[in-house]
């Protein structure tokens, strides 16, 4: 291979992945409160740190009064799951695929729950036709498909008169994005994407509506415990109040907390979101400098701004495999494969924890990483 020159100047913080992502710019481990770590979470400190996660959630979200929050196991997969094992039934689903997870949840209704769902499916780096939704339904989709870069560009297709549920996969759009919560009645997600926090717990919030049918349905199946949201016949509020179904790791609750604080310290969700904004936006401009590399999903409208999925002009997997073991080899990039599911090409993670000069400066290692392999 004849030897490209490589750039002279590194990402400060080449941490690209999309999931779990970079921690925010200030972190470190040492500017964590451990007071709590060693606690039971059921004792006063740890009920407290918790109920303070979910305050600053609800802050940061500007979520109304009337949605809860809860910490759950299983990151947003045991989120998810648990919404969908203790409400649907209830009503015909129909269920939105355009990427891995959104496949994942058909695949769950439909061989797991036995449902047998309405399927509207679209390619990687497309949107389905959000017109053919029945709202009869309980509908699921992904709100921002982190392994295809594509997501719903609003709300605005979610009718307000609604008679189904709306079940939104959220896990790499809360804080990047304005989500209409009067539009949702169940959204989960991870604190390990936006936020970069660390990964193994998940966060569902609740509609009135989604409290509703977990009050006036029971489902059909066995719940194991994790999932259990009902106790003698009513919700149980201890969830929403700190009071975890399983022990929560009070670290990865101290991190999301120490995330928040920044979060807040920027601003809020404006600050988030401008800060994701910038990063797309310059990944955007390395993208249409370089006749070579495209994004996967053509649509503006619809492409995501923190999982960004790219194309490379003639690459297969095993072109990308090399392409990115490169630049994590020189300490440029890391973890900047696309997703195993998805077609061969490049995954760049544009979320609120990265800095924009960071993304500035990948843009030579791309051109090196690309002609060192061409050469």
């Amino acid at each position: 291979m004849t030897e490209v020159r490589k750039p002279q100047a590194r990402p400060a913080r080449p941490y690209f992945s999309s999931g779990p992502c970079a921690k925010p710019p200030v972190w470190s481990p040492e500017k964590l409160n451990t007071e709590s770590l060693g606690r039971s979470h059921r004792a006063k400190i740890g009920k407290t740190r918790l109920q303070y996660c979910i305050d600053l959630m609800r802050e940061m979200l500007r979520l109304p009064d009337t949605h809860r929050i809860g910490i759950v196991p299983g990151s947003d997969t045991g989120a998810f799951e648990m919404a969908m094992w203790t409400m649907l039934g209830a009503r015909p689903v129909t269920a939105l695929a355009w990427e891995s997870f959104g496949e994942g949840w058909v695949t769950d209704v439909a061989k797991q729950l036995k449902l047998d769902p309405t399927v509207i499916r679209a390619d990687y780096g497309q949107l389905p036709d959000l017109g053919q939704v029945d709202w009869s339904n309980d509908v699921l989709f992904t709100w921002n498909g982190t392994t295809s870069g594509v997501r719903v560009p609003d709300g605005d297709w979610i009718p307000a008169d609604r008679q189904g549920l709306s079940f939104a996969d959220a896990t790499s759009a809360v804080f990047a994005y304005d989500l209409p919560w009067d539009k949702i009645d169940v959204a989960t997600f991870s604190w390990q994407k936006v936020l970069g926090g660390e990964g193994g717990h998940g966060v569902l919030i609740l509609g009135p509506r989604a409290v509703e049918r977990l009050e006036s349905h029971t489902p059909a199946w066995p719940l194991p415990k994790v999932f259990r949201l009902m106790s003698k016949g009513a919700l149980a509020e201890g969830v929403f109040k700190g009071e975890t179904i399983n022990t929560p790791s009070m670290l990865a609750v101290e991190d999301a907390i120490f995330a928040l604080e920044w979060a807040k310290s920027l601003g809020g969700l404006d600050g988030l979101k401008a800060r994701s904004d910038a990063n797309a936006a310059a990944l955007d401009k390395i993208v249409g400098e370089r006749g070579w590399l495209s994004h996967l999903a053509a649509d503006p409208a619809s492409r995501s701004k923190t999982s960004v999925c790219l194309s490379v002009a003639g690459a297969d997997a095993d072109f990308i495999k090399k392409f990115a073991g490169l630049l994590e080899a020189e300490g440029a990039a890391y973890d900047i494969a696309g997703y195993r599911d998805a077609p061969p090409g490049l995954r760049i993670w544009c979320g609120a924890t990265v800095d924009t000069a960071d993304i500035e400066s990948l843009g030579p290692w791309l051109d090196w990483a690309y002609a060192s392999l061409k050469a």
